[in-house]
């Protein structure tokens, strides 16, 4: 059994988790969010994507619910010394299951917190379990119980972000390397993962976004790969991963002759940057970082290019994407601690000119500021 944390700092984590538990009077908690099982006891899988939850009663007790195929998973990846299983047959209902569970840990009558806001919750086992519990037990909805806690990185996660931010430093030089008119966006892709995974890295929460032409004003990964015109632009958001945990970095690239526009559309983002960097400070909140943001390019006459949200905090995720709570946008009342991961995105999609510019990076904050991890220039650079 390989653990990435030590013994010690898993049990902390779970005596934190069972004091915020008492606070809320809580009786168990069923976690669905597979960043919560990881986080809280080492358990690596993508089988979240059926029917699985860990429980967790006031006790200490735990118990995982799972397919058979996780049932090895479990044991080789985690802490987890109690697993069920819930077997895979025409009309089955894994809820049945979970409701012996509950009666063996005594939960009848009691209070109970779930993680609904879930990709492991499909909307029709949400049902199924809320149908199962109805007249059992008090729920709660407890979705950030366990991500309030998350959100805060310890000395070694710290450790995991920053070799995950060497990696992605590394993938941008593969960019640059690569980038050049009549170069396929399939090749770039490529090189980009391909020095990632020979540094020890992993697949990444969701795809790497790229895209030229009229696709480089796109947010999200689509299936068309093209090769570069003779004057283009190529977007690519992409992270480093290491060990599940995150660190993302964002750029627009020109090729050939930089039109002017573009110019001018960089030296906002990156004045929109580190007018976010000054504001990503302990005691502030997560609102007051986007607000920023916007005023920086409202006042330069960006309004109608810029996004309703700057960026999210990273950490250990797993698919379908790497964001994680919070998120920067305005009146998040969320404050900015210390040991805080947060991947801050300046994005500028100009459709009446068909020009995007993007600028990305990841920072840890700190008891008197912030640490960008990402060690790469943040100039222009035209190829």
């Amino acid at each position: 059994m390989a653990l990435h944390f030590t013994k010690e700092e898993f049990q902390k984590r779970k005596v934190n988790i069972l004091n915020s538990m008492k606070e809320h009077k809580l009786d168990a908690l069923l976690m669905f969010r597979q960043e919560s099982m990881y986080w809280l006891t080492g358990y690596d899988t993508f089988g979240y994507v059926f029917f699985q939850t860990l429980i967790l009663d006031q006790i200490g007790n735990m118990i995982l619910l799972t397919r058979a195929p996780d049932f090895r998973q479990a044991q080789n990846t985690s802490n987890i010394e109690n697993i069920r299983i819930w077997v895979d047959r025409d009309k089955s209902n894994p809820t049945d299951d979970l409701k012996i569970i509950l009666n063996e840990l005594n939960l009848k009558g009691k209070k109970i917190g779930v993680e609904y806001e879930a990709y492991g919750l499909t909307g029709r086992n949400a049902l199924r379990l809320n149908k199962s519990l109805e007249n059992y037990c008090e729920v709660e909805d407890h979705s950030e119980l366990i991500t309030k806690h998350r959100v805060i990185k310890s000395e070694n996660e710290i450790i995991y972000v920053k070799k995950a931010a060497e990696l992605a430093d590394k993938a941008l030089d593969k960019a640059w390397k690569y980038t050049k008119a009549g170069a396929s966006e399939a090749k770039i892709l490529a090189e980009m993962q391909k020095v990632i995974f020979e540094g020890g890295g992993d697949y990444p929460a969701n795809e790497f976004i790229i895209g030229s032409g009229h696709n480089a004003l796109l947010c999200r990964y689509q299936a068309e790969k093209r090769s570069l015109s003779t004057t283009d632009q190529l977007s690519i958001e992409w992270a480093g991963t290491f060990k599940h945990y995150h660190s993302a970095m964002f750029r627009t690239i020109p090729i050939g002759k930089t039109n002017p526009k573009h110019t001018k559309m960089h030296e906002a983002c990156v004045e929109a940057l580190i007018n976010c960097e000054k504001n990503l400070i302990p005691g502030k909140t997560a609102g007051n970082v986007f607000d920023i943001h916007a005023k920086t390019f409202d006042d330069l006459g960006y309004n109608k290019s810029r996004m309703n949200a700057c960026g999210y905090s990273l950490g250990s995720t797993f698919s379908p994407n790497w964001m994680d709570w919070p998120m920067l946008y305005t009146g998040n009342p969320y404050i900015i601690k210390p040991g805080n991961i947060f991947f801050m995105h300046m994005i500028l999609m100009d459709s009446d000119n068909n020009l995007a510019m993007n600028l990305g990076e990841t920072y840890l904050v700190t008891e008197n500021g912030n640490e960008r991890l990402g060690k790469q220039k943040l100039d222009l650079v035209t190829l």
